[in-house]
């Protein structure tokens, strides 16, 4: 890549970079101004110096982000205030430009430049441990673009439903949403994505209106606490610092990142998040095995039919044994025992009704893995003594749950978790969590996160229907996995949906739209939510749901808009795996299987709406056709509808 400062040009072997000085060389603060491309020049970010560090940033010559402030408070410095840099290097790696500014306090602030988006962090070479009293992350937009928002008004939920504005004027001033947020300029069909990534010992970030821009906002350090709120276990804070956090003094921050898309299928497939995310730092992963789970609780265990007794009062031996049946029996991984198998305040009490050691034990010897639920605050009591259990009777991973904070300390009990569960060979998936931020990666055995507004709100509410089946992939996904618990077999219109707890539960959308849940949605812990009598009456159902995978090596977005609809095929091997949902508009789509490889038969699974799917969204069609590379099919999608498509190498060859 190039350095060159305007009107003399230095040559650096990593990269692409100006620099203009509007003041002589000395060592006082003195604006600099850079300018930084992505690897396709089609992105632009200027960063400017001194006083204060601003930036903005333009896709193809149009602003999208105007001049926008960035600062870090310190007890004793303010990071990105009266800048005076020592030394700036540029560099690129295999997908990005970078410039890295050293300046005098200790201290750099790094600026990336993604074919995807945009991206800055700060880092501290400071002696001493330090206190960040504040951060300024300013996102100033351009004019006034519509947003999907997941509001809130505390610093506890990532679970509520999207609020679509058509333009930021109509929202409130103050009014706060979590990250990812999207911002979508109709005018130009510019998507703006605001997330954060590498996340450790320091609190997440949320954004805030103020007037006519976004700012970061983040929750104080915790000071007060109790137990309250869900089942009395749930830690709650009443008093808060006057500060964000107390950390090392060398060390790096949180990446804040600015995604930029002109389709929307390339959100689809945007993964700057995990790229921007800390590598691996376990040796062994070779005992992470993602897959797909049988679970009792969205269903209220209940067994229509069986032949044992069922329903939530009568969780088990026998009953979990029927689950470690039914998984073994249909190829599935996992089974996922939720909360009741222990005491909600001491995991290691075992309810005396579930003989859980030999449910483990029965269900290893049929292949099948067992993840136990348990309470955040009550593994944390004892981690290292509650881990051991959980180790010592042979469960395979852990779903922690009711964190319902992201404060730093919220977000070192994760990491925590993480770091002490691999040690002990344990999964783990979080539950009442804040949004991932490519922790995943760091601690690969972090097998899934909620954080989202899942098919759990079918027992209370209307809210998630198909419209935010396709908002969720657009918004929350960018982030990284998400336990949405797909799978429903009691499909229905919006006209015959209503919720139901206790009891079965049904879900909003189509069966083909439910199945196409387990292509389109990252989960590489995927739950069968529904019971497993319903899958046992459709054979040609668990014939797909047994095969699809919940990890792919290679992702082609066909089509997609926010809200509306989107089809995708993934990979992996030699399979592909193809789903379309529609929002509550029916929708006529072609699917082109031009990504298949040329000269080859596949033999293709197809399950599509049924003719009388409108008004019956349990109907489907089940086919099975020879496809190649050339075969092009017309799908119609009933309201709230999919398909979902399983397509394997024939035999046979052309």
């Amino acid at each position: 890549m190039l350095l060159t400062p305007k009107n003399n040009q230095m040559n650096l072997k990593t990269g692409i970079l100006c620099l203009i000085c509007f003041a002589g060389i000395n060592t006082q603060a003195i604006d600099k101004k850079y300018e930084l491309k992505s690897p396709d020049k089609k992105l632009s970010v200027s960063i400017l110096t001194g006083d204060s560090t601003t930036y903005s940033v333009a896709y193809k010559g149009l602003n999208v982000v105007l001049t926008s402030a960035i600062s870090m408070k310190l007890q004793n410095i303010e990071l990105g205030k009266k800048v005076t840099i020592n030394k700036a290097a540029a560099s690129s790696g295999k997908e990005f430009n970078e410039l890295t500014l050293s300046i005098k306090g200790d201290y750099a602030m790094v600026f990336r430049v993604y074919k995807e988006g945009f991206a800055y962090r700060f880092i501290t070479n400071i002696k001493d441990s330090v206190k960040v009293i504040s951060e300024q992350a300013v996102f100033n937009l351009l004019k006034s673009p519509a947003a999907f928002l997941q509001e809130t008004d505390n610093y506890t939920s990532w679970e509520g439903p999207y609020v679509k504005y058509v333009s930021t004027e109509l929202i409130a001033n103050g009014k706060r949403a979590t990250t990812p947020a999207l911002f979508s300029y109709h005018d130009s069909g510019v998507e703006l994505v605001i997330a954060e990534s590498d996340l450790f010992d320091y609190p997440g970030m949320y954004v805030q209106k103020n007037g006519d821009q976004y700012n970061g906002n983040w929750a104080q350090y915790p000071t007060k606490t109790e137990l309250g709120s869900w089942g009395n276990f749930v830690s709650v804070v009443k008093e808060r610092a006057g500060f964000l956090a107390s950390t090392t003094g060398k060390r790096t921050f949180p990446w804040r990142i600015v995604m930029v898309s002109v389709d929307d299928r390339d959100l689809l497939n945007n993964h700057l998040v995990r790229k921007l995310a800390s590598p691996s730092i376990l040796k062994d992963t070779s005992w992470i095995k993602p897959g797909k789970a049988t679970w009792e609780w969205w269903h209220d265990a209940l067994l229509p039919g069986a032949d044992i007794p069922s329903g939530m009062p009568n969780r088990n031996t026998a009953l979990y044994n029927y689950y470690v049946d039914f998984a073994a029996e249909n190829k599935l991984e996992y089974l996922m025992i939720d909360a009741g198998w222990s005491d909600n305040y001491d995991l290691t009490k075992i309810n005396p009704k579930n003989d859980v050691r030999g449910v483990i034990k029965r269900a290893k010897e049929k292949n099948v893995g067992v993840f136990l639920w348990c309470v955040g605050t009550t593994l944390l009591k004892d981690l290292d003594k509650n881990l051991d259990f959980l180790a010592s009777i042979g469960a395979v991973g852990i779903k922690v749950d009711f964190f319902d904070r992201d404060d730093q300390l919220a977000m070192q009990w994760i990491e925590t978790i993480a770091k002490e569960a691999a040690k002990r060979k344990l999964m783990v998936n979080f539950h009442g969590c804040s949004k991932p931020t490519g922790m995943e990666k760091t601690y690969p055995n972090i097998v899934n996160y909620e954080a989202v507004r899942g098919a759990e709100s079918d027992k209370w509410d209307y809210t998630i229907d198909p419209a935010h089946h396709l908002l969720m992939p657009f918004i929350r996904m960018l982030a990284g996995p998400m336990d949405y618990t797909p799978g429903a077999m009691r499909n229905k219109t919006k006209a015959a949906f209503k919720p139901i707890d206790p009891g079965l539960p049904s879900g909003q959308g189509t069966r083909a739209h439910e199945l196409a849940m387990f292509v389109l949605y990252d989960q590489p812990f995927a739950m069968l939510a529904d019971s497993p009598v319903e899958y046992m009456k459709y054979p040609d159902i668990m014939q797909f749901l047994s095969a699809v995978p919940t990890v792919y090596d290679e992702t082609k977005v066909l089509a997609a808009k926010i809200g509306e609809y989107a089809i995708v095929a993934k990979r992996k091997g030699e399979d592909w795996y193809a789903g379309a949902m529609t929002n509550w508009e029916p929708k006529d789509l072609e699917l082109d299987l031009s990504f298949l490889k040329p000269g080859i038969t596949y033999t293709a699974d197809i399950y599509t709406d049924g003719p009388d799917a409108a008004t019956n969204a349990e109907q489907y069609v089940h086919q099975t056709i020879e496809v190649t590379n050339r075969t092009k099919m017309k799908v119609k999608m009933a309201p709230g509808g999919g398909f979902a498509i399983m397509i394997k190498k024939s035999i046979f060859k052309k």
